[in-house]
């Protein structure tokens, strides 16, 4: 991205913040489903990745028409997203925990393992608006937890959202910090919540997991800390609701009892991988992946130096 194209997309992420808190809801529901629409008509190099991961969720054997339906809902919910965090805000904390719907009966289960002192660890796939998630877990009685933001171009657009994450009562580390694994474990080892966002390697040092019926590349953190420290690996799935936000939260991914370390990792992965495939096939239009995340549309060198750089070993306690 060249100075110019940041400077632009600071200040319109600054504008956002700025403005879209003033406008009425109803205006600026409109105002962002347009923007929906317009970048879904272009196709840009966005568009074009989500509908190739789409792809895969829908099955080859759905139309291009099918394909192109599922891409312009999960555009405009990628927009909704948005909105939410720049009018987060003003959304009343009641609206957040009377809007928030949980299915399932794991949110006890979690709840249960914090009271009685375990670590948890929440996975994620890139769904729903995990913003307004975390500031229901905190409301809820988590009382804080920690997560990782991925460093953006822009310091100034990183630090605000560290400050808006920071606001609802989340710890942000740095996913390039020094130690932050080390301040992850730590945390989980006082018996603290971690959330991690893990559908998308990254590192290059991920782990690669079957993912609707083909290879792709998954962070490794959540599972590694798991082996390490104790704390209960719990998938997270996230999606849309007309205008409610809801939730579910999958039985704990028990560490296997025989195997490596590093067959333990693959393993535990693989089943969070199987939740996140689950949760995302029941609602694909609420998957903002605009990324690359299957094996096949990777950077065949940056995986040819992964694979000689070797998967990194895991440390011993931290």
């Amino acid at each position: 991205m060249s100075a110019l194209s940041r400077s632009v997309t600071v200040r319109l992420y600054l504008l956002g913040w700025a403005v879209v808190c003033k406008m009425s809801a109803a205006w600026a529901r409109r105002l962002f489903t347009a923007i929906a629409d317009a970048l879904w008509w272009q196709h840009g190099q966005g568009v074009r990745q989500l509908e190739a991961n789409l792809a895969r969720v829908t099955g080859a054997d759905k139309s291009k028409e099918e394909l192109r339906r599922v891409s312009r809902a999960a555009m405009r919910s990628y927009l909704r997203y948005w909105l939410e965090v720049f009018r987060l805000p003003v959304i009343p904390a009641e609206r957040i925990m009377t809007h928030t719907r949980m299915y399932g009966d794991q949110e006890q289960v979690a709840f249960g393992h914090l009271a009685a002192g375990r670590g948890v660890i929440f996975a994620l796939p890139h769904m729903g608006n995990y913003e307004l998630a975390g500031a229901w877990i905190v409301r809820r009685g988590a009382g804080s937890f920690t997560t990782v933001g991925e460093r953006l171009e822009s310091d100034e657009i990183y630090e605000r959202f560290v400050k808006l994450r920071e606001g609802l009562g989340m710890e942000v580390l740095p996913h390039t910090g020094a130690n932050a694994f080390g301040q992850l474990a730590r945390r989980l080892r006082q018996g603290h919540l971690v959330c991690l966002v893990c559908d998308r390697d990254l590192t290059a040092h991920g782990v690669e997991v079957e993912f609707f019926g083909e290879p792709a590349r998954m962070a490794n953190v959540p599972a590694t800390l798991a082996v390490q420290t104790g704390a209960a690996l719990m998938p997270v799935t996230l999606w849309f609701e007309e205008e409610y936000w809801a939730c579910r939260i999958y039985p704990e991914v028990a560490v296997p009892a025989d195997g490596s370390n590093q067959e333990k990792v693959a393993a535990m992965s693989q089943q969070v991988a199987d939740d996140f495939e689950r949760g995302i096939r029941e609602h694909p239009e609420s998957w903002h992946m605009l990324q690359k995340v299957f094996t096949a549309d990777l950077d065949p060198e940056r995986l040819a130096r992964a694979g000689a750089e070797g998967m990194p070993k895991i440390s011993g306690p931290v």
